[in-house]
Parts: C-alpha cells; sequence; structure tokens
C-alpha cells in the first residue's frame, strides 16, 4: 500500500524520503532558526547562550501539514507530545480538512508523549510494520502497544531555555549547571518531570544506567540517543548499556533545532524499549 509518515522536526528526523517527510518546527528570537537539517546548531547554541532577549519555539500550522499529506491515501502523522506544543492539534486539524477534500483517506495522528528518539522509534516501527503489508488499523493497534513500552528519559546540563519557555520549574533549573549538576528526568504522561540531581558526569552516567534498567530494558531492547554536541557523553552511554546488554541495540544521533534549543549543550534525549509503561498514555 502506498503511504506515507510524517512527522514534526523534534523526532530529529530531518531528512525526507519517498515514505516520509519531517514538518519543521521553528525557534524565533533575535534571528529564526527553522528545523530543517540546514542550520549550524554549534553556532545557534552559542548564540543563543549569549542572547539575552526572549526566544521561543513555534510549531508546524495546519498548511504545513496539509502540505505534506497532499498526494497520499495512507498517512501516519507523528507528532511531539501535545502537553508541550500545539504541533498536535494542527495536525489533527489538518487531518480534518484533508478527509474533507478526500473521502477516502486514512489518517491517523500519533501524540508520541515525548519528543526525539522515542518518536523517531515510533516512525520506524511504523514503516516497519507496513512493509510488512499489514491493514493500517492493524499497524495502529500494534503500534499503540509499542508505544506503551517505550520511555523517553534526558539529561541535562541547562535547564534554561525550558524554564524560560514555561516547561519546568525555575527553581530546579537553577540548579542545573551549578556545581556541575546535572539534571535527569522522565517524560511521564507527556509532561517533562525531573527526577534526579546528579553532580557530575560519571553519578549522571550511573544513574541514567540505574534508570534504563530499572524501566525493564533487557538484552536485545534498543537504545537510541541523541545528544546536543555531546557525542562522547552519548557514547559513554551507549557503552555503558552495552557491557550490561551485550546482545542490545544502539543508535546515537544529533539534535535538530528543536531539540537542541531544549536539551541545550551537553543535553541527551534517550529513547528506549522496556517494561509496560503506565506514564506513557495519551
Amino acid at each position: 500500500m502506498n503511504y506515507k509518515i510524517v512527522s514534526d522536526s523534534s523526532s530529529n528526523l530531518l531528512q525526507g524520503t519517498q515514505w516520509f517527510q519531517s514538518v519543521p518546527l521553528k525557534i524565533l528570537g533575535q534571528q529564526e532558526y527553522i528545523d530543517d537539517g540546514s542550520q549550524d546548531i554549534a553556532e545557534m547554541v552559542h548564540h543563543l547562550k549569549h542572547f539575552k532577549g526572549k526566544s521561543s519555539s513555534s510549531c508546524p500550522n495546519v498548511s504545513d501539514w496539509l502540505d505534506a499529506f497532499e498526494g497520499h491515501q495512507c498517512i501516519f502523522a507523528v507528532t511531539i507530545t501535545q502537553r508541550l506544543s500545539g504541533s498536535y492539534n494542527a495536525a489533527v486539524q489538518a487531518a480534518n480538512t484533508y478527509r474533507e477534500e478526500h473521502p477516502d483517506a486514512r489518517i491517523y495522528v500519533i501524540d508520541s508523549m515525548a519528543a526525539g528518539p522515542e518518536m523517531a522509534m515510533i516512525v520506524d516501527k511504523i514503516r516497519t510494520l507496513m512493509d510488512q503489508g499489514l491493514d493500517p488499523d492493524q499497524v495502529m493497534e500494534q503500534v499503540k502497544d509499542y508505544q506503551s513500552h517505550l520511555y523517553t528519559l534526558f539529561c541535562l546540563e541547562s535547564l534554561t531555555n525550558l524554564a524560560r519557555n514555561g516547561r519546568v520549574n525555575p527553581t530546579v533549573a537553577k540548579l542545573a549547571g551549578v556545581l556541575g549538576i546535572r539534571v535527569c528526568g522522565e517524560a511521564q504522561q507527556g509532561q517533562i518531570v525531573p527526577i534526579h540531581k546528579a553532580r557530575g558526569a560519571k553519578k549522571a552516567l550511573n544513574t541514567l544506567v540505574e534508570m534504563i534498567v530499572e524501566r525493564g530494558f533487557h538484552d536485545g531492547c534498543l537504545l537510541r540517543v541523541a545528544h546536543c554536541l555531546a557525542p562522547e557523553t552519548a557514547q559513554a552511554l551507549g557503552d555503558a548499556i552495552l557491557e550490561k546488554f551485550p546482545n542490545a541495540r544502539f543508535q546515537m544521533e544529533t539534535t535538530g533545532v528543536l531539540c537542541s534549543y531544549y536539551a541545550e549543550q551537553g543535553g541527551l534525549m534517550i529513547g528506549f524499549e522496556g517494561a509496560y509503561n503506565e506514564k506513557n498514555h495519551p
């Protein structure tokens, strides 16, 4: 079946293919950064770190989603958690409009309840199931089950942009970066929840490994780590997991504009498979 998967760019999947397209978010400040793979992330992070004015993120609008849907009868739209962005609502509105113009179209809008690697894992799962020849409704059933076994963790050296945009408590944000403290947390019901405050890189790494194991990660599971200008830290986490679980699958990638804005320099976003996750349901 001819199908298309569309995700907003918080998945960090920016390269389009015959079956996939990314709809970009933007960062607005002294200048505009479009999350389309064309930006110099290091330059953007440096600029925003020293920029004293206001900055914010902007989600795709209905027209952006409609343009991505055009020409396809089977469409899966994967969005960043609706608790943090209007991207999901825009995608739903676009899907309703598209159905009016194309009554036979089958469109499925998925709230990832996360951002970053977990979204990419959902995209890959959809593609695998569709390529197996399953009916789209069956694909959605299996994707929902798969999503209920996914987790997103984060480890951040700075929470400045999250706090400025109302995503985390400013008091918690002030701790990050002070005396080498890193904040480790989790996406719960689509919200960013700080859990541990680890002092130093080694302690933060050990904390992340413990959190991953506690959530049911085991040999054969997939661990996907996105980093903001911190490849050594991401690789160290992967190595630590592979030492415990030699048959685990590890993938490492860089964050795009949106995820780099919120993760900031040195930040990690971790998506992985584990036990049933009761906190990962829309």
